[in-house]
């Protein structure tokens, strides 16, 4: 049995590596909750995605201070992604959440997902070479660009962007992970000519306002346990600001390494051995059949 000390140690290893390599919570705190501390999966992914809005709103504070934030691209991935979660969730809840293969569902989709992150890590390097060959190097360089640049405004642009916000809201709904590394990398193919600074800025804050939505859409169905939320915030805060402040004087590639290698075994480990445990009945299904046992009972002493 597991108490608040094993999980606000959870909370302190997830925000160290984050506060470290810039990996979002998301990739590691939901394995780590279904894997190590057995949590249902449909509970470690509510519980998770509340914990990821919480621990992103202080950097998404940061960025809107620094005005690292390209609002327009915010609103358009906003306006896919939030309404894909909303009908995630409702699917989930109408036609899901009682079946044998809910869990499994889950579970497939959080190694899909896990997979392709642990990839993205692992080749960062080779994935970031390539993308930079499209960027400009004179606005690499200049950080405070003019808005200008960013073509937003085209209507197939808007139009991939709402895709890729749609895209966004199913997978995060269903897994907690992809809200950070996915949307970067969408938005560098599709703004090659946009500072990373303001890629990431706009990035995190929709991934605030994605994971909020998404959570609340789970606590509505009580996938959220608001006490294991609570320890792994206590762990997970201070030890972000920790891992931020001494990330320089640590080997951060090699670490990069070891997490993507660990979230893609992960990963296989989910997609080939999903849960498929049966979800526990609701109470007044539980009710029905014991009051029927009960009956059949005295009728057969009759």
């Amino acid at each position: 049995m597991f108490g608040p000390l094993e999980f606000i140690m959870a909370g302190v290893l997830v925000g160290f590596c984050v506060g470290i390599t810039g990996v979002g919570g998301g990739s590691l705190m939901t394995p780590i909750l279904i894997s190590l501390f057995r949590i249902e999966p449909h509970i470690a992914i509510g519980t998770d995605l509340l914990y990821a809005a919480i621990s992103k709103f202080c950097g998404s504070l940061v960025h809107a201070k620094k005005l690292n934030i390209v609002w327009p691209i915010v609103i358009w991935l906003a306006i896919g992604s939030i309404p894909a979660s909303f009908a995630t969730h409702w699917v989930l809840e109408n036609y899901l959440s009682q079946s044998s293969s809910y869990k499994a569902v889950l579970t497939t989709v959080l190694g899909f997902m896990l997979t392709l992150t642990g990839l993205s890590i692992m080749f960062r390097g080779y994935i970031e070479r390539f993308f930079n060959k499209f960027r400009k190097a004179d606005v690499l360089d200049d950080m405070t660009e003019d808005l200008e640049h960013v073509d937003f405004k085209a209507k197939n642009k808007r139009l991939y962007i709402v895709i890729m916000g749609i895209i966004l809201g199913i997978f995060v709904t269903l897994s907690s992970v992809g809200a950070g590394a996915f949307g970067i990398m969408a938005l560098v193919l599709m703004f090659p000519n946009l500072p990373m600074i303001r890629i990431i800025g706009s990035d995190v804050v929709h991934a605030v306002m994605l994971t909020f939505v998404a959570g609340m859409g789970h606590m509505t169905s009580g996938n959220v346990d608001f006490h294991l939320l609570g320890w792994l915030l206590c762990g997970s805060i201070p030890a972000i600001v920790v891992g931020t402040l001494i990330s320089s004087r640590l080997p951060e590639k090699m670490i990069r390494k070891i997490l993507g290698i660990t979230l893609f075994a992960l990963g296989v480990n989910f997609i080939l051995h999903p849960v498929k445990s049966k979800p526990a009945a609701k109470p007044e299904t539980a009710m029905i059949i014991q009051s029927n046992a009960e009956s059949l009972q005295k009728s057969t002493n009759i």
